[in-house]
């Protein structure tokens, strides 16, 4: 098969899925700095955010029979993603007492971005604050730009659950960010 930029993601996805393992380097190429980022985003770690994209394009590989033709490659490989973290997560829930520790939030920003000014900061440390649901759904719906359809599919519920639980995390974020701006 003969890829083309004008080639979908899906019709990619059914090569390697056929067999043509080497197509999965143009999906990398497209996804590879969203996923980094997404996973970033919940970790917080950018070389823990590193390792795990590349745990997401080795499952790609392994799990590519699971990929079901007429599905948007972009919700599962979101979705994989998700798989990737939760797992890591998981693993390491008992070696690690807190997910996010808020007070070094501040060591990890100044990692990931030059001199970010006091207010996005300040969204960061609220950001950790969040629930991990929460963070997610923010990450996913306001930093990926994700459609609330695609994050309904990626967590398996519906449009109006998904428009409910990121109003309620903006206004618990919103909440966060007073709270620490009265602080500083």
């Amino acid at each position: 098969m003969n890829i083309t930029r004008l080639t979908t993601d899906e019709q990619i996805m059914e090569a390697v899925k056929n067999g043509e393992l080497q197509q999965a380097s143009f999906l990398f190429d497209r996804y590879h700095k969203r996923i980094f980022n997404f996973l970033r985003q919940l970790s917080n770690d950018t070389m823990l955010a590193e390792d795990l994209t590349q745990n997401v394009f080795l499952r790609l590989i392994k799990y590519r029979n699971s990929y079901r033709e007429g599905n948007r490659f972009q919700s599962w490989i979101y979705q994989m993603a998700r798989n990737v973290f939760a797992d890591h997560y998981q693993s390491n829930k008992n070696k690690a007492g807190n997910y996010v520790d808020v007070e070094k939030m501040s060591d990890h920003i100044s990692d990931t971005e030059e001199n970010p000014d006091e207010r996005e900061q300040l969204l960061h440390r609220s950001l950790a604050k969040l629930s991990e649901e929460q963070r997610e759904l923010l990450v996913l719906t306001r930093f990926q730009h994700l459609k609330y359809e695609e994050v309904a599919t990626i967590m398996n519920t519906t449009v109006a659950n998904i428009k409910v639980k990121v109003h309620r995390a903006i206004g618990k974020l919103r909440e966060y960010y007073f709270e620490l701006e009265k602080t500083n």
